[in-house]
């Protein structure tokens, strides 16, 4: 992609000139008492937050990632476990499970909604507790631990027998919630937890609730270019149990008891910045608004890529509404979405692919011994799938070009 590019791939400068005074206004109170860390807005989004979702509990911390680590030592996650989750997404979701020594047990995902698929999630659970790999791909004898791009608690042996399935990390991803109608029966059966990663799904809905209220936690990323950014990092969790949430009060400062000086458990310094919170509480005034912005832009590119020739749209779905974090089309194949590419960058139009690689392929995660053809959708959605520009304040004038070049592009 070239440096100059005439539509933004997203436009935060936008929103900004329309929350300038109230981001101000939040900052300066912050600036006049002088409580950076933990002061007072913190527990004014946490409660704001929980309202909006409709959760019981909602704790700041410091980035989405720390959310979900947070979340799995609130589950006593450790080594012997395996927590299953996509492959189809960002390094953090299966990274935090290896930080604390548990194994990642990949599930592939449905080629429309690009989420978990459900059939699949059954296989899994069932090749784990028969130890059967030929039932769904497992992972293998682990590789030594230590070794360049490994995980630091990577085992030096994991036959499958020893993996205890424990929970499901699931993935809305780019903004839409996964089957939860589909998904909890399959792990109320089986006696597992769920930890929604709602890092892109903030905003949306699963049959008119939250999917921040589905699971025994959720998380959410606040980075910039998330539905709702701040302006540095930030993450939350979402619980409706309240021992589990006091569980999380305690690990975000580095497992705290009655006073900073009493220690219960081993914990993190997990707080979210008092300004980051400032900055969240003035965009929550607009967010709603924004969230119905996002559907539509979504669905003028629909509209306007009816012309392409094999590129499917994203769908929509009448039992939930995606954030729209991400606009994401699939080509034919890896060589169709190259010429697309071509077309975009004559036109100056900006794009991004999310994933380019699967997890399971990815040498970080190379101990657990998954192989090329385990995951054949993800490995397939990989290599077809791309972004395009998505925010709130795209244009239509703007959309018309960059559909322009998809659907020039496509014919080549």
């Amino acid at each position: 992609m070239e440096d100059r590019l005439s539509i933004p791939f997203i436009d935060l400068k936008s929103q900004y000139s329309r929350i300038d005074s109230r981001v101000k206004e939040g900052l300066d109170r912050v600036l006049a008492h002088g409580a950076y860390v933990m002061g007072p807005e913190i527990a004014e989004l946490e409660k704001e937050l929980a309202a909006f979702c409709g959760a019981q509990h909602a704790l700041a911390c410091s980035s989405g990632t720390d959310a979900l680590l947070l979340a799995l030592m609130a589950k006593n996650t450790g080594p012997g476990d395996a927590v299953l989750t996509t492959p189809f997404t960002f390094c953090a979701t299966a990274e935090v499970i290896a930080l604390l020594g548990a194994t990642p047990v990949f599930v592939d995902i449905d080629p429309e909604t690009f989420n978990i698929d459900p059939d699949s999630l059954k296989l899994a659970i069932q090749a784990l507790r028969s130890a059967d790999p030929d039932v769904y791909p497992l992972p293998s004898q682990a590789k030594a631990a230590g070794e360049p791009g490994k995980g630091p608690h990577a085992p030096s042996s994991m036959p499958h027998a020893h993996l205890i399935p424990k929970g499901l990390i699931s993935v809305d991803l780019f903004g839409l919630p996964c089957d939860y109608e589909a998904i909890n029966p399959i792990l109320e059966e089986e006696g597992l937890w769920l930890l929604v990663d709602a890092a892109q799904s903030f905003g949306s809905s699963y049959k008119d609730v939250s999917p921040c209220t589905l699971g025994d936690t959720a998380c959410t990323s606040f980075f910039p270019a998330k539905p709702l950014g701040c302006y540095g990092d930030g993450g939350m969790c979402f619980t409706n149990d309240t021992s589990l949430h006091q569980v999380l009060e305690s690990l975000r400062v580095h497992g705290q008891g009655k006073n900073r000086y009493d220690n219960v458990r081993l914990g993190l310094n997990a707080r979210m910045d008092t300004m980051q919170a400032a900055v969240l509480l003035a965009k929550m005034s607009i967010f709603p608004e924004e969230i119905e912005l996002r559907n539509i832009v979504a669905r003028t590119y629909n509209d306007f890529l009816q012309e392409a020739q094999d590129i499917t749209v994203p769908s929509f779905f009448p039992d939930r509404q995606s954030a729209w974090a991400q606009y994401s089309v699939l080509a034919r194949d890896q060589e169709h979405r190259q010429t697309v590419f071509d077309s975009l960058k004559e036109n100056n139009v900006p794009w991004s692919v999310y994933y380019p690689l699967p997890l399971h392929l990815q040498d970080v995660f190379s101990y657990l011994g998954y192989s090329s053809g385990d995951f054949p959708v993800s490995e397939e959605m990989s290599k077809r799938i791309f972004s395009l520009p998505m925010h709130p304040y795209l244009k239509q004038s703007d959309q018309e070009k960059v559909a322009r070049a998809v659907v020039e592009g496509s014919r080549r």
